[in-house]
């Protein structure tokens, strides 16, 4: 696209209301993984912080939890979608104030419920553990937002229609009808054995109708903006989005073979979960497939690094959450931290870090800067990954260990202490991409002060919209 088509898009992008999200989501990607290092810790030594209620596992889980999902990853990619809709789109974003208003409110939301959560004001649910208050302050924001990038859709001056906005959409629109269900209904109107369903459910959605659709957004944009390659196949993305839309809003049930809840629905939830393999396969083929013809410059690009290292922990993640779904292998897996590497790969390992990759893309093109060191970025880029993939590694060697001396009726007591290099190894593993997520968060910050040091720009923008 010539250079003042680019120069257009530029304009479109409210650049204050992009880094207002990213400061916020940055804050946001260092504080919850650092509670994950430091209730990990509790495995090895118990009690080392002492007897305080606040310090408590309990209570620092769901902060951890819920602090990667709705902090990190989600405050990250709301950001990255007021950057990707407008230069998608051709036009700005509709009633951009309300963006404005949103962050705020979604970040006061944030500070409430983790304070909450510290206090011990927990509904008991996983993922959906925040007072009602908080949880009604994230739906009303999922809802404006959701109005407001339909309306700028609407708008559109582009004629096509990308990939990036199908997810979109959905996912904002998946969310708020879960939000409906997990906050209203589910803790109040469910109870017994359904409710362990619904929950499964819930959690899910959470999952593979926000998260998972959030971050196809993400790489699916950012990954042929930083390479300067077309995507693959169109037909292939289309392929991935509707038998995602199809499989996925059943497989919430899977963790819950050999329980009292109806054979049906547990076995639609497995083969649903097989069949998940469709859209994880068309849309890791597309994303390599994207790569062909550009590897040679790959190892000085660390936005497409991230990307490609998320998709590889993507396909890893993927396969243990299909496998696990299975009678015959859940049984030495349930409730051992087979389940816990699998959660850590997706979310982190691949969604999380693909986000990392959209703000590092992004931040020096809405400062005017180029990246302030690209060293220290490879440094994060290595630490962060080869601390997901040892933290992946021994807790997936570890959980199947667990299941088998169980199995086995191995004392409950020797299973932990046979656990305990493993719970190590991975408390390590967390140091290692906690370093590595502060040396980034350095790294732009160090950006921005450059930019508003020098007051003029140093960077181009790269185009992006019209290879998306």
């Amino acid at each position: 696209m010539a250079e003042n088509s680019n120069e257009h898009l530029d304009a479109l992008v409210d650049r204050k209301l992009v880094r207002l999200w990213l400061y916020w989501g940055l804050v946001w990607l260092m504080f919850p993984p650092s509670i994950g290092v430091t209730i990990s810790s509790y495995f090895n030594f118990p009690g080392y912080l002492g007897n305080s209620l606040e310090l408590q596992f309990g209570r620092l889980r769901p902060m951890h939890v819920n602090g990667v999902i709705f902090g990190a990853f989600s405050t990250l990619f709301m950001g990255l979608s007021y950057y990707i809709v407008p230069r998608l789109t051709g036009v700005k974003m509709w009633q951009e104030k309300i963006g404005h208003l949103l962050m705020w409110v979604w970040n006061i939301g944030l500070v409430i419920g983790m304070v909450s959560l510290l206090m011990g004001y927990n509904q008991g649910l996983e993922a959906g553990e925040f007072p009602v208050l908080v949880d009604t302050i994230f739906f009303i924001v999922i809802s404006l937002a959701t109005l407001q990038f339909i309306m700028t859709i609407a708008k559109r001056t582009e004629p096509q229609l990308y990939v990036s906005l199908w997810y979109l959409v959905a996912a904002f629109v998946w969310t708020v009808l879960n939000l409906i269900m997990g906050s209203y209904i589910l803790p109040y109107y469910i109870t017994g054995i359904n409710s362990a369903a619904f929950h499964g459910l819930f959690i899910h959605y959470i999952v593979g109708l926000w998260i998972t659709p959030a971050g196809y957004v993400l790489i699916y944009y950012f990954l042929p903006a930083s390479i300067k390659n077309p995507i693959y196949s169109h037909k292939l993305s289309l392929v991935g989005f509707w038998s995602l839309a199809l499989f996925y809003p059943f497989v919430g049930i899977h963790h819950y073979l050999y329980s009292p809840i109806a054979d049906w629905a547990e076995t639609l939830a497995i083969i649903t979960s097989m069949l998940l393999i469709i859209p994880v396969w068309t849309v890791l083929q597309n994303f390599f497939g994207t790569m062909i013809g550009r590897w040679q410059n790959f190892g000085r690009n660390l936005t497409a690094k991230f990307l490609i290292m998320g998709s590889l922990m993507y396909l890893v993640g993927c396969f243990q959450g299909s496998v696990e779904a299975l009678r015959s292998l859940q049984e030495p897996t349930h409730f051992t931290d087979f389940v816990i590497s699998h959660s850590h790969l997706t979310v982190f390992g691949t969604f999380v870090v693909w986000a990392i990759a959209g703000t590092i893309y992004v931040w020096p093109k809405i400062h005017d800067q180029e990246l302030w060191s690209f060293k220290m970025g490879n440094w994060s880029f290595w630490l962060i990954t080869s601390g997901i993939t040892l933290m992946g590694l021994v807790l997936t060697m570890g959980g199947l260990m667990q299941g088998t001396m169980w199995m086995k009726g191995t004392e409950w007591l020797d299973t932990v202490v046979a656990m305990r290099p493993y719970w190590l190894v991975r408390t390590l593993a967390g140091i290692s991409m906690d370093i590595g997520i502060s040396l980034l968060v350095i790294n732009l910050m160090k950006t921005a002060l450059n930019s508003s040091k020098n007051g003029k720009p140093t960077a181009q923008f790269a185009g992006t919209g019209e290879v998306a």
